[in-house]
């Protein structure tokens, strides 16, 4: 049976102060909580006996078999799953050092949540380990960025930094997109870099333009066409992340 406080409790972490506060965040949905806990350490899992029966092997702290109709109480979804997980929100460090030869993001100012979690299963899906967020991004732990990564938080590692200091210090050539930078397609693309992306209104800020040693610019089709004024900062970040993973 799931108490009254359990429900409180799951459901206050849509809340970043309640996660702060507890250090604990929510995944919910089967696809989900089974990519993830294999991850990350769960305190809790809310599941239904028939869920339960057929994930035999899950270890949690704590294991509360629920029905349909608490699990939907307690759950955050228009649509409840048949499953809920809590977990330790888990502690990175990164050495900028030990990212100058891989392809990182670093992400200045993503506010939307939606756009974080693609961008976090786009870097999985392009074999990008590491992404850079600026502190003005949205927090990763909000329900909606993890249900929009669909369990590529658990291959991704995120981490919070002041750009214009941390940049630097990679010691790696820094890309950005700029309406007027070079055409992507026309440029060659080292296969380590740093790959930034701005925010969706206002795009790359002018304290981390200058750290940029080259600028790209993603042309439409024809050029010259009238056409939508951008992309999408999600749908920009899987254009570039594609370019720079085409076999040379």
């Amino acid at each position: 049976m799931l108490s009254k406080n359990k429900i409180k409790f799951i459901q206050s972490l849509e809340r970043k102060k309640a996660r702060k506060e507890y250090g604990c965040f929510l995944a919910e949905g089967n696809k989900l909580v089974e990519d993830t806990i294999v991850a990350f350490s769960c305190k809790l899992l809310v599941a239904t006996s028939e869920w339960l029966q057929a994930h035999p092997q899950v270890q949690a702290d704590e294991v509360v078999e629920a029905s349909p109709d608490e699990i939907c109480r307690a759950s955050l979804l228009s649509s409840p799953q048949d499953v809920i997980a809590v977990y330790e929100i888990p502690q990175y460090t990164v050495q900028p050092t030990s990212l100058s030869q891989q392809l990182v993001l670093a992400l200045d100012t993503v506010q939307d949540p939606g756009n974080l979690g693609t961008i976090v299963r786009i870097a999985d899906w392009y074999g990008i380990e590491h992404i850079l967020c600026s502190p003005l991004c949205a927090d990763l732990y909000n329900p909606k960025v993890v249900q929009a990564t669909m369990g590529a938080l658990a291959r991704v590692q995120i981490h919070y930094v002041e750009l214009v200091d941390f940049l630097p210090q990679i010691k790696a050539p820094i890309y950005g997109t700029f309406l007027d930078g070079e055409n992507i397609y026309t440029q060659s693309l080292t296969p380590s870099g740093i790959i930034v992306m701005g925010n969706e209104g206002n795009g790359i800020s002018p304290e981390i333009r200058s750290l940029v040693t080259h600028t790209l610019f993603l042309p439409s089709y024809p050029e010259g066409r009238a056409t939508s004024e951008s992309l999408n900062v999600a749908v920009a970040t899987a254009v570039v992340c594609s370019e720079f993973r085409r076999p040379k």
